[in-house]
This record gives structure tokens, sequence and C-alpha cells, in this order.
């Protein structure tokens, strides 16, 4: 195997998995195109692997396996946060019934969340100077969320008899309300949604399908889109008010701030101590290639 650690291969088939999955991830943050950082992926899917079995191996000398009676309590809570048995061992790609490698697997786990905790700790508590310092340095993540409300003449795509001659009427819509008729007498019209649906209200980023929230959030106050389509139709919206990201106050979000300076300092101690594992550790990949 290319990658070995204090002598216990790893499966390429795991390394590819958890390669995958980081590049999905940064895909959907729209972060990467095709193949251009897929070395760096592979780093990031190495590392994390190299980290979970340090752990691992550290656990299972450090760490007294857990009675019979908390596996079987924690496998009990595992099965019920998967929803049952059978999504439980599906979701884990285990066959039914296959009790001893799954209380392995449990227990093996069980014993470096142990380790993890011991590593890690609590840590301090935050002080009021510290919770106020990290509140400025991290403004931008105590803001309240951009909201607009607009309203929308809706036309169906399965209704019509036609795209173009939809589309034709739908521009001759537009051409009228941006010639100051009223909007709402203009979905009383033309729209293929009732009255009532046709103003959506105060929403958010994410609350809505992404082509309708990006012609929105884009516009201004008064302003009337150009004709769109969504997978469920052509629509025409006009925007009618919008709520700027205001700063969330301190006492609001306080004990969220507590929280995440407990957790960052725990992550702090938990990279060091894996840190230290990785200096004692006999790390070998066949595949590094020879520039790093």
């Amino acid at each position: 195997m290319p990658l070995t650690i204090n002598g216990e291969p790893v499966d390429e088939g795991l390394i590819d998995a958890e390669f995958s999955q980081i590049k999905a991830h940064f895909e959907q943050q729209a972060n990467v195109s095709c193949c251009e950082r897929d070395d760096e992926f592979m780093g990031y899917a190495k590392d994390n692997i190299i980290a979970r079995m340090l752990l691992s191996q550290k656990a299972k000398q450090a760490i007294e396996d857990p009675s019979p009676e908390d596996v079987d309590q924690q496998l009990e809570k595992l099965k019920e946060e998967y929803g049952g048995e059978e999504s439980f061992y599906f979701k884990l790609g285990i066959a039914p019934g296959n009790e001893e490698q799954v209380r392995n697997e449990v227990t093996e786990s069980m014993r470096v969340d142990l380790l993890i905790e011991q590593a890690s700790g609590d840590g301090p508590e935050p002080s009021d100077a510290d919770i106020e310092e990290y509140y400025k340095t991290e403004e931008q993540s105590f803001m309240t969320a951009e909201e607009v409300r607009s309203m929308h003449i809706f036309k169906s795509l399965q209704q019509a008899e036609n795209k173009e001659n939809l589309f034709a009427e739908m521009r001759e819509v537009r051409d009228s309300a941006c010639a100051g008729d009223d909007f709402m007498e203009l979905v009383r019209k033309h729209s293929d949604k009732p009255e009532e649906e046709a103003d959506l209200g105060w929403y958010k980023r994410g609350e809505l399908m992404d082509e309708f929230e990006l012609i929105t959030f884009s516009m201004k106050i008064g302003e009337i889109s150009p004709v769109f389509s969504t997978q469920w139709g052509m629509h025409l919206a006009k925007l009618i008010d919008r709520r700027c990201p205001e700063p969330i106050p301190l006492d609001d979000v306080r004990d969220e701030i507590c929280d995440l300076i407990k957790a960052e300092y725990r992550e702090s101690k938990l990279k060091s101590y894996i840190d230290k594992l990785k200096e004692n550790a006999t790390i070998t990949d066949e595949h590094v290639p020879e520039n790093t």
C-alpha cells in the first residue's frame, strides 16, 4: 500500500472516498472546477486519514474498552439517530446481523472519542474581555441575514401552448409594469397563481429557488425584474422592500461566542496533540511527489 502509518497500511479506497468527499464539499462552495486542485485535496484527504488512524492507534493503546453495556447503549443511540436498525446498517454498508463488526467499530469510536476528550479538554472559561474581543474581531459572523420582500407574476410552462408566445406575453406585462401600471392588478389579470400568493413576504437567501433569489436579491427597491424562468415556469418580480444586515447585539450572542471560543481552544489542543503523534510516528507514502 502507498500510505502506511506505524506499519499499518491504508486502503486506497479509503483515501479515494475521503478525497471525493473533500472535493465535493469545495465544488458545492463553487471554489473548484474540474481537476485544478486535486493534488491539494488529496493532501487534505491523506492528512485527515493520518490523523484519524493515529488517534485510533493511540486510543487502542491508552484507553480501556468500554463496557458491553456502554457499547449496547451507544449502539441503540446510533440506530435511533440513523432512523432505525435497517437504515443504520444500510448507511454503514454492513449487512444486517453482522453485530460483531458493528460492535467493534462502535467500540473503537468510543475509545477515540474519549481520547479526544482527554487530549482537548474544556479549557478555561472565557472572560468578558475575551468574548468582547471575539465579537469585534468576527463582527461579520454576527450580523442578521439580508432579507428582501417581493411580489411576482407567474406563468406555468405546463399550461402554455407555445413557450415563445408565453415569453412575448410576459414581456408585454413587464412593459406595462415598467410604465407604472399597478403590479397587483397585473397579477390579477395575468398570473397563474392566486392573488394571495403574489406577495412572497420576507425571505432570506436559501429559502426560495436559487434562480429566483439571484434575481430578486440583485434588484433595487421598486425595480421590475426582467422576465426569467425556473423549472416551474416564467416569472416577473417586483422588489417591494429590503432589510440590510445589521449587527446582532452582543448580549444576544454571548453564549454562542463563549461556546465558539471553547470549541476553538479544544480544536487547537487536539491539533497540537495530533502533531505530537505525527512527530513520533513512522509514516511512509510511496506516492509523495519528489518536489514536496
